[in-house]
C-alpha cells in the first residue's frame, strides 16, 4: 500500500494485491474526488490510505470511472454520499469545473479519460509503458489507435494511468 503525491491536490493509490489504482483530487472548491476504486481485495489498505489522508469514505463527494471493469469498480459500496460518473452519465461531467473528459473507447468500450491541468487520468487506455489490453470481451481494438491519436492531440506532462506495473 503506497500513497504517492502527485501534486499537491492529487495522490495515488497502489495496492498489494491486483487492482487498478485510485487516485485522489482534492479540488480547488474543497470537493474530494476518487477516479477509480480498484478491487475488492483492496477494500481495507483503499479506506486506511483515506485515513492516512484524514479522509472517511463518507467524505468523497465525486467519483469517476475509467471504465466499468471489476478492477476499477470495485469499491463502490463504500462511498454510499458520493456521485457517480460514468459512461452513461457523460453529459454530466462537464458540469465538474477544470475536469475535461475524453471518450477513448478500445481498453474497453466504456473507456473515458479525465484531464485536470496538466495531468491525464488514463485509466487502462494508456499505460507508461504501452496500451491496455483489447482483447477482452467488451475490447474495441479497431477503436483503440483512434483513442490513442486523441489522447497525442492532448497537452499533459503528467500521466496516472489505472495500473503502474
Amino acid at each position: 500500500m503506497t500513497i504517492n503525491k502527485i501534486s499537491k491536490e492529487v495522490f495515488q493509490f497502489s495496492f498489494k494485491k491486483f487492482g487498478s489504482c485510485v487516485y485522489l483530487l482534492k479540488s480547488k472548491n474543497n470537493k474530494n474526488i476518487l477516479i477509480d476504486t480498484s478491487s475488492k481485495d483492496n477494500e481495507s489498505e483503499l479506506v486506511e490510505d483515506l485515513q492516512k489522508l484524514n479522509l472517511k469514505p463518507e467524505k468523497i463527494d465525486i467519483i469517476l470511472l475509467t471504465h466499468s471493469h471489476y478492477d476499477h469498480v470495485g469499491n463502490l459500496n463504500l462511498f454510499k454520499k458520493a456521485k457517480v460518473y460514468d459512461f452513461k452519465n457523460i453529459e454530466e461531467i462537464n458540469k465538474i469545473k477544470d475536469i475535461k473528459v475524453i471518450k477513448t473507447p478500445g481498453h474497453a468500450q466504456d473507456s473515458l479519460c479525465f484531464l485536470y491541468k496538466d495531468i491525464l487520468f488514463s485509466g487502462d487506455t494508456l499505460f507508461h509503458d504501452g496500451i491496455g489490453r483489447t482483447d477482452l470481451q467488451d475490447g474495441e481494438p479497431e477503436k483503440m489507435l483512434d483513442s490513442l491519436e486523441k489522447l497525442k492531440k492532448i497537452k499533459y506532462k503528467i500521466l496516472c494511468p489505472g495500473h503502474i506495473d
